[in-house]
């Protein structure tokens, strides 16, 4: 069976919840480290008051049993702080009361999904789908993701994120080893490797608030340990590269996705794009270089798996853009929800577990068992096969 997902709630519901299907049995879940990659999302120099509000732990309520999966689907719950101050707004059941009281929303914000989805499903509350367009909805993703960094790390794949751009100011190139610049990127507020790059990072934030304003920027994500093959050129949809610039594009506010060099292949000769193939006793097969970040022929070519993900700007903003009333059908300053001035941080950290999933799944699909022992066989007999290739 593929591993799959699905995921439900509202950003002032009481929870989020995530069903995994899938998932082999007797995989260990450390719930510590499920937990740790959920406070990673909340961090970030730029965020709103929403991160003071939440404190997101991931609760495992169903398909683990002693710590360990039973094979049956994972069903996780990310419950929401701030629910206590929306059951009234946000109950499930018919309630008495005014437009005021319901805090119903008719007034749609430039660059949300508010108007399209009251147009698409014939809501004349927007709220109902702002509730569940919000980024929100990235913590539960956040939470599935950690799962599947779990089943990468037992087969020696490890991944780490950081921000190489906000706005105007972008952070040098580092050749930093991946556990490194995992550990000196968690220790800085905006994600980078470089202390002055931090501080310019933040007070060029600081400004983009004052002005009333948001930004946006770009984050990369980079996979060590994946195996050649993931993926495959037979069909459009089994090639892995383009299944993750689908799940990247998905994730909130994000608009492109690059793999590798990405568009730089548009602007070099040949000669200075494609990845020479070398062969060592000790390696085996292997690139001279990894410009195209990991992949061929929509396939895992050994390398280095490197995703770069570009985030507008958060749309809601304090100096509100034009937009028209759809009761009065008038022009009015766009409504204004509590926002953050940049969450490029914590987007990293969202781009590392959607990219995770991708592959997990890829993995399972390749050497897919009901137990993680059957995964383990077949995976070392295809180790073997690689190495009397």
């Amino acid at each position: 069976m593929s591993l799959r997902y699905l995921t439900a709630g509202e950003t002032h519901g009481p929870q989020l919840t995530a069903i995994i299907e899938g998932l082999p049995s007797n995989l260990q879940l450390d719930p510590d480290a499920l937990n740790f990659e959920l406070a990673r999302r909340q961090k970030g120099y730029g965020r709103g008051r929403r991160m003071q509000i939440e404190k997101d732990t991931a609760q495992i309520v169903g398909g683990v049993r002693h710590g360990f999966t039973t094979g049956a689907p994972v069903a996780l719950v990310v419950e929401n702080n701030d629910w206590k101050h929306w059951q009234k707004i946000m109950n499930t059941w018919p309630i008495e009361g005014t437009d005021e009281e319901k805090r119903r929303v008719h007034r749609p914000r430039p660059g949300h999904a508010d108007l399209n989805g009251g147009l698409k499903y014939n809501l004349k509350d927007l709220r109902n789908v702002l509730e569940r367009s919000s980024a929100r909805e990235t913590a539960v993703r956040v939470a599935v993701g950690a799962v599947a960094k779990q089943l990468l790390e037992r087969f020696g794949m490890r991944i780490a994120g950081h921000v190489i751009r906000i706005g105007e100011i972008e952070a040098p190139p580092h050749n930093l080893p991946l556990d490194e610049l995992a550990r000196v990127t968690e220790a800085s507020s905006v994600r980078v490797a470089d202390p002055e790059t931090e501080k310019k990072m933040e007070a060029y934030i600081d400004k983009i608030k004052e002005e009333g304003d948001s930004i946006g920027g770009i984050v990369e994500c980079i996979v060590e340990g994946v195996p050649v093959g993931l993926g495959s050129h037979v069909q459009y949809d089994r090639k892995l590269d383009g299944r993750i610039a689908q799940a990247v594009v998905s994730i909130n506010a994000f608009k492109g996705v690059e793999i590798g060099i990405g568009f730089e292949a548009g602007t070099i000769p040949g000669s200075q794009v494609h990845d020479e193939i070398l062969y060592s006793e000790e390696r085996g097969y292997y690139r001279a270089t990894n410009r195209l970040g990991g992949f061929e022929g929509g396939m895992t070519n050994g390398m280095p798996v490197v995703v770069r993900g570009v985030m507008k700007p958060i749309p809601t903003l304090y100096k509100p853009l034009q937009s028209v009333d759809i009761d009065t059908r008038e022009p009015f300053a766009a409504q204004v929800e509590r926002s953050d001035a940049c969450a490029v941080p914590a987007a990293s950290v969202v781009l590392e577990h959607v990219v995770a999933w991708e592959i997990a799944k890829a993995f399972l699909e390749k050497f897919g068992g009901d137990s993680i022992e059957e995964v383990e066989r077949n995976y070392q007999g295809y180790l073997n096969q690689l190495e009397s290739y």
